[in-house]
């Protein structure tokens, strides 16, 4: 992943914004939080650019994602979903789910807002 490009790419479009390197050092997601929750506790909005996330779910919150760049595939209790550009998917609570694309960009809606606490990695799939 060119991280280094993607974040110059995310400061000039959305100045000011947090940026997030999962993980730090090697990012294979990198997530621009656009609307955050601690704006506004009851929903949150995300950019997020993948190689790949870890598998992982939410115990309260619903997430729609949209692909807005190349290709994302979206893994949602095992089953694969291929997305284009301007199609969405709805992940409910306790849905574990992950994604994969060649620097796929998608925005992420959580509603309540994307909490720490509230999202659990998973060792298997």
């Amino acid at each position: 992943m060119k991280a280094q490009k993607i974040i110059k790419e995310l400061q000039q479009k959305y100045p000011g914004k947090k940026i997030i390197l999962d993980p730090p050092e090697n990012p294979t997601e990198i997530i621009c939080e656009l609307s955050p929750t601690s704006e506004h506790p009851e929903k949150s909005i995300a950019l997020a650019i993948v190689g790949s996330s870890k598998p992982h779910y939410h115990k309260n919150s619903t997430e729609i994602y949209e692909a807005q760049k190349g290709i994302l595939t979206v893994y949602v209790d095992g089953k694969k979903n291929m997305l284009n550009e301007g199609e969405k998917i709805t992940i409910k609570p306790n849905d574990v789910h992950y994604v994969e694309g060649d620097e796929a960009w998608f925005l992420t809606h959580s509603s309540p807002g994307w909490k720490f606490e509230d999202h659990i990695v998973v060792e298997e799939v």
